[in-house]
């Protein structure tokens, strides 16, 4: 395969990389930028890394990467990819923000990698724009930021606002970009060189099915799992669940124990849990307002049923015990 004939002139990345970045998300970025490259034999894609203070970023898992420099002025055809990881509220810092939204001012693009859309949000980046996250932390997201359009995606492209929902999701994106400026062809070379043999679009989601997730390929065992994650808030009962996909309570019981050792009722507090530990986690929501949003009327049901879970209370989850 002989190089893409091109006028395209050089596209420069600056990576921001906040404390706690997701290594995998950052690293499945930059590849296929460098083997773009490489089959060109030019530097028809170029980056910078840069943070708030000029040191070593420290990744989530605890590696380190050197970073060209502190963030400052860019030129008007940058493009800003901001990386992060866990905590992504915390290392949000408000210099952060404050740089975003001034060079963003001058008409840049802008994309956030695993759970930066966080930050683009916070920023004011994403209002009219849709965008994807990290699928742990949906929840959060949308408490936070209900007017904009979350979608569960791999990736997304809105004008000049782009996501992607971290791990690998990077290479789709990445692989998406290079396609818009060079062709097919290049970015079929560039997967094959990743032996990246599955590209997803925009309209694949990030998570495994649920047949996938709970090993077990039972139409309906999967639907009314489906419909339980969906209606975290406002729980349906178990005879309505059942009733739904044409069995008994008892028919439904007997499924659940069959293949998920478990019953239906059980799983389903699980998963309620779940989404409050993600809330209490990533948010300051009070945890009334989290047990509420999870499906618990009562308080002290919602801290009873947590400590059963996860051996500790909603508060010193937080770090915050009541006085």
């Amino acid at each position: 395969m002989t190089p893409v004939d091109t006028i395209t002139p050089t596209k420069h990345f600056v990576f921001l990389l906040l404390e706690q970045f997701s290594l995998i998300a950052f690293t499945t970025a930059i590849e296929p930028l460098r083997l773009a490259n490489r089959h060109q034999n030019k530097s028809v894609y170029t980056w910078t890394l840069v943070n708030e203070t000029g040191s070593a970023a420290v990744s989530s898992c605890g590696i380190e990467v050197k970073v060209d420099q502190a963030f400052g002025e860019l030129k008007r055809n940058d493009v800003i990819f901001v990386c992060a990881g866990l905590n992504v509220k915390k290392n949000t810092t408000k210099p952060i923000l404050n740089w975003l939204r001034r060079e963003v001012r001058k008409g840049l693009t802008v994309g956030g990698l695993c759970t930066a859309s966080y930050t683009l949000a916070a920023a004011g980046l994403l209002q009219d724009k849709k965008c994807t996250i990290h699928w742990e932390n949906y929840d959060s997201f949308e408490e936070e930021f209900p007017d904009i359009e979350l979608v569960r995606s791999v990736f997304t492209k809105d004008g000049n606002r782009f996501s992607a929902a971290g791990g690998m999701a990077s290479v789709d994106l990445m692989l998406k970009m290079i396609s818009d400026d060079f062709g097919q062809d290049l970015t079929n070379w560039v997967a094959d060189q990743m032996i990246y043999n599955s590209m997803r679009t925009e309209h694949d989601e990030p998570r495994l099915s649920v047949p996938t997730r709970i090993g077990v390929r039972h139409p309906k065992l999967s639907k009314v799992i489906q419909m339980m994650e969906k209606n975290i808030e406002e729980p349906i009962s178990p005879s309505i669940l059942a009733s739904d996909v044409g069995m008994s309570t008892r028919q439904l019981e007997r499924l659940f124990r069959r293949y998920l050792d478990r019953s239906p009722k059980r799983y389903y507090m699980e998963l309620r849990l779940q989404k409050a530990r993600n809330l209490l986690m990533q948010t300051d929501m009070s945890v009334i307002n989290v047990a509420l949003a999870c499906g618990f009327s009562s308080p002290s049901h919602f801290s009873k049923c947590y400590r059963t879970q996860y051996e500790t209370t909603p508060y010193r989850e937080r770090g915050t015990i009541p006085t």
